[in-house]
């Protein structure tokens, strides 16, 4: 049987307890054996983001625990923009004898259609998309026909628990002096309060 490799991209910027339930889920109830994290390079969808570096060594701090996550800067090391259909299909050639996951939110999968080559996405991998577990779950649905349709998808849903945290949020308390430690994995906000990070005026993402 080949192996299951699930798929977690995104800018992590920081990374947070939000993604790392996302991960877990994905994990149990579609029986992976894996979940690969991400850091995002070049980002045309989102500018002036924290260094890469820095982004990178959050995930590996946050992921170290677990033995089934893994962190790959396959996008950091890119040069130009970083487009999801690139990645998998790069990841498509290196685990040859797995099946890949790619895990996203409820947002981005209503508009993966609208991403660059969404064809080749879907080629690559399957889509594990995030339940709300509200009205939200109906459009998700009948999105997911769509894509079934159009570009002949496998989609599965992951009902996660939803956990209200998004990295905005966590950068803005931290510029204001407010403590964000219960959102964040304790070595990650360590690390931010180490070096001092997000002390600027807030990026809107």
């Amino acid at each position: 049987m080949a192996r299951k490799v699930g798929i977690l991209g995104g800018t992590f910027n920081p990374i947070h307890l939000g993604h790392l339930t996302l991960a877990l889920n994905a994990l149990e109830e579609l029986s992976l054996d894996s979940v690969v994290f991400i850091p995002s390079g070049i980002s045309y969808m989102k500018k002036d983001v924290l260094d890469s570096s820095l982004r990178l060594e959050m995930v590996k701090l946050a992921t170290c625990d677990n033995d089934r996550f893994s962190v790959s800067d396959i996008e950091i090391l890119r040069t130009g923009n970083s487009y999801s259909y690139i990645t998998l299909e790069e990841l498509h050639e290196e685990y040859k004898d797995a099946e890949l996951y790619f895990i996203v939110g409820a947002d981005s999968f209503l508009n993966i259609d609208k991403w660059r080559c969404p064809g080749r996405i879907f080629r690559a991998s399957s889509i594990a998309v995030m339940s709300r577990g509200d009205s939200t779950d109906d459009n998700l649905y009948r999105k997911s026909l769509e894509y079934k349709r159009v570009f002949n998808a496998k989609v599965f849903f992951i009902h996660a628990p939803i956990i209200d945290i998004s990295s905005t949020q966590i950068r803005n308390m931290i510029k204001n002096g407010e403590p964000a430690d219960k959102l964040l994995p304790p070595s990650v906000y360590k690390f931010i309060k180490d070096h001092k990070l997000y002390l600027k005026e807030p990026i809107d993402e």
